[in-house]
Order: C-alpha cells, then structure tokens, then sequence
C-alpha cells in the first residue's frame, strides 16, 4: 500500500463546487482507498490506495467526483515521499508559519517565466521554485500579492497552494498512516 495526498483546487468556495469532506471519504473509500482522512474543508486528502500511478489516480478520483457531485475538480495528487521532500526542502526555515506558501506543481514545469515571477512579486515577497513546488516567502500576507495572483499561468503548469501550518498538519497525518 502507498500513501497519497490528495490536494483539491477550487473546492467549498464562495458556494461553489460543494464537496463534503464526508462525501470525499466516501467517495475515496469507494474507489478502494483505505485510511482515509481529511483536513479542512478546502479539500485536502490522506489515504492508503494499491495503485501506483499518479495520474491514472488522479483522473479516476477527479471522474469519480464528476459522477457523483456535477464538476471535475483539479487534483495534485503526491506521494508521502513527495511531501515529506518538499518539507525537507523549505528554503525559508526561518518564516512565520502563516507567511510560508508551498504551491504544488502538477508536474515539473518546462520553461517558467522566473523574470515574470520576479517582475510581479512585491519587495518583501521571496520566492524559490525547485521541481514541482514553489515556495513563496510572504511577511506582509498574501491576500493582495500579484504573484499569488499570476503565479500559475507564469509557472505554465496547474498548482495548488497550501500555507505552512496546513502542510505540516498534511504531514502529520500521513506519518500516522
């Protein structure tokens, strides 16, 4: 058995694209995931599964919400090695909590746009892209940052961004499993 994490963009948000985390566990069960947990509403997902392949898992679970709930989410789907990688490789150890992002990649990026991320970050902001996360340094929030805002489309790949605290507690949950 393998453990997963599944990270769900664009779910329970301003009344759209309303998937219980009951239902996600349901759902997953469904599929012949085991372990199953979740970790606040905005959809992240730790489970044990047979299957190895990445993708094929992540359009089977994304097919499987498409039944059952009327939309196709996005999904990074990533190995506990993966995430605990990307733990061990925060660039900014000394960051406020609430000020780290790590935005996972849905794969590694071909040719992002670093003098783009560089133009739009604000003076305080920091960033360092390594394979498939982007790590972003921001003390003054990230609420109006315009490289939260375009991040995605100059990386060229879909992410999906999780602050520091959520990571961690991530982490946790599939070191129990």
């Amino acid at each position: 058995m393998r453990i997963w994490i599944a990270l769900f963009r664009g779910i329970n948000v301003g009344g759209k694209n309303i998937l219980p985390m009951k239902g996600l566990v349901a759902l997953l069960e469904g599929l012949g995931c085991t372990d199953v947990r979740t970790y606040i509403q905005s959809g992240n997902a730790v489970f044990s599964s047979r299957e190895s392949g990445r993708l094929e898992l992540e359009e089977r679970i994304a097919d499987a919400v498409s039944a059952a709930h009327g939309f196709r989410p996005r999904i990074i789907l990533l190995s506990s090695e993966q995430l605990q990688q990307a733990v061990k490789a925060n660039p900014f150890p000394e960051a406020e909590p609430r000020s780290l992002h790590l935005f996972f990649l849905g794969r590694k990026p071909a040719s992002p746009d670093l003098e783009g991320l560089n133009a739009v970050k604000a003076d305080s902001e920091s960033f360092v892209l390594t394979g498939e996360v982007l790590y972003l340094h921001a003390p003054d929030g990230i609420g109006r940052s315009r490289l939260v805002q375009r991040a995605e489309r100059l990386i060229g790949v879909d992410a999906t961004a999780r602050n520091w605290r959520t990571v961690m507690k991530i982490q946790e949950m599939a070191s129990q499993l």
